[in-house]
């Protein structure tokens, strides 16, 4: 069975054209719409937007120019989804995704 792709025009090229920051801050937006749907006690709302970070977080996997970062980004993704788990978050992660667009958006 095939998964469902939430991003096609991400997934057919366009997500390979953007920096690390710019897909890292994606995910990180990704991630905290799924907190915020978790924290309001929406599973549904929830469970979608954690199924779109990981497919932006196993796109980013894939990007080739980022293979010395394997090992981050791989921690990055055990992380997100420990934060689905009984366990609350790790504030850490929020702030690691705010690094990133924040950055992004000032070299725009």
């Amino acid at each position: 069975m095939t998964p469902e792709t939430h991003h096609p025009s991400l997934s057919s090229g366009r997500w390979f054209t953007m920096t690390l920051s710019e897909q890292l801050g994606n995910v990180g937006s990704e991630y905290e719409r799924a907190l915020n749907w978790k924290n309001k006690n929406n599973a549904e709302q929830s469970q979608k937007a954690f199924d779109r970070m990981l497919e932006l977080v196993d796109l980013t996997l894939g990007d080739s120019r980022w293979k010395r970062r394997l090992k981050e980004i791989t921690r990055l993704r055990e992380e997100a989804c420990r934060s689905f788990g009984p366990e609350p978050p790790t504030p850490d992660l929020r702030k690691y995704f705010l690094q990133f667009s924040t950055y992004a958006r000032r070299n725009k």
